[in-house]
């Protein structure tokens, strides 16, 4: 099936050393592999047809080759087939081949001031080679996204749903904090986003999931921003708040210092830093329910439940602490 596929790229592809990576901590159901020769080292992906179409990885790579055309080498670059096509359909799934970009997702190992403005420049950066990409105004795409997530929560528990928890999951001690934090907190998140439906705002591109393991260092330079799966139309602040969250929590002066840090390139007024602060926090809050959703009501398969405990436990921690 790899044959078949790097068989569609360019000869220089074909007959390397091709290491599997497995879903390399994700939860999409893409799968990975690292192909290593004399040009170099790229990154073969193996994405769902659940989780992408041809239009929308046609879109994901268009803009992901124009950040590249605008000068920036910490996004990767798209490998065309020998017909010029970004992508190949096999065996089920839409594959592509992009460069491998060098560093290490480490930040939490090396948690410094200097790491994380390089971090947010970068993500500053990358909005502004999309800031032309379709703009507009409207309420805030992620504001309205979370609403609808606190609709189906809500549904469910008038319904009598509660979560069914084995003792033998190794998911079980924090799903059911979880579910305790989750029925203290959910209620009132209503109240605080909607004031923001009212509110249209400058909307662009975004990637929408950039946290810890997508960010890659070198010493203190971003070399590479990783995953564009999840980019969509929506206000720059969904990206900041889940890089924040994601790397310092709610460390007052990290944040203001990754907020200022990212104003060097791209300007934020009071209200839209109130927007990645709700962002945030609201974000936090109904990713759990969306675990517990995912795992106890739509009975979704994840081959690896240390990992999704793992990533559980980071938003359980956070939530504790409000």
């Amino acid at each position: 099936m790899i044959d078949d596929v790097l068989a569609q790229y360019p000869a220089t592809l074909c007959n390397w050393k091709v290491t599997p990576l497995g879903s390399h901590g994700g939860f999409s159901g893409a799968r990975l592999w690292r192909v290593d020769g004399l040009a170099g080292a790229f990154c073969l992906k193996g994405w769902p047809t659940s989780v992408v179409d041809r239009q929308r990885l046609a879109e994901v790579h268009r803009l992901m080759l124009v950040a590249g055309d605008r000068g920036l080498a910490f996004v990767p670059h798209v490998v065309p087939t020998r017909t010029g096509k970004t992508f190949v359909r096999e065996a089920g799934r839409f594959w592509d081949v992009t460069t491998w970009l060098p560093g290490h997702a480490d930040f939490r190992e090396r948690p410094e001031t200097p790491r994380l403005a390089a971090a947010c420049r970068a993500l500053a950066q990358l909005h502004l080679a999309w800031a032309d990409q379709e703009p507009g105004q409207a309420p805030c795409p992620a504001v309205q996204r979370r609403l609808e997530t606190h609709r189906r929560w809500t549904s469910l528990l008038d319904n009598g749903w509660k979560p069914n928890i084995p003792e033998s999951d190794p998911v079980a001690p924090l799903a059911e904090r979880a579910w305790l934090l989750l029925r203290e907190m959910a209620p009132s998140l209503p109240d605080r986003l909607a004031p923001w439906l009212a509110k249209p705002l400058p909307v662009q591109p975004c990637l929408c999931d950039v946290w810890h393991d997508h960010v890659l260092f070198r010493g203190d330079e971003v070399t590479g921003l990783i995953d564009y799966g999840s980019v969509k139309q929506d206000h720059v602040a969904v990206d900041l708040a889940r890089l924040l969250g994601s790397l310092v929590g709610d460390d007052q002066t990290l944040r203001a210092a990754a907020l200022q840090a990212y104003q060097e390139s791209h300007a934020l007024s009071v209200e839209e830093k109130r927007l990645v602060d709700d962002l945030d926090q609201t974000g936090t809050i109904l990713g759990a329910a969306n675990w517990l959703m995912w795992l106890y009501h739509d009975q979704r398969a994840y081959e690896d439940r240390t990992a999704v405990a793992a990533r559980l436990d980071t938003l359980v921690k956070r939530i504790g602490e409000w």
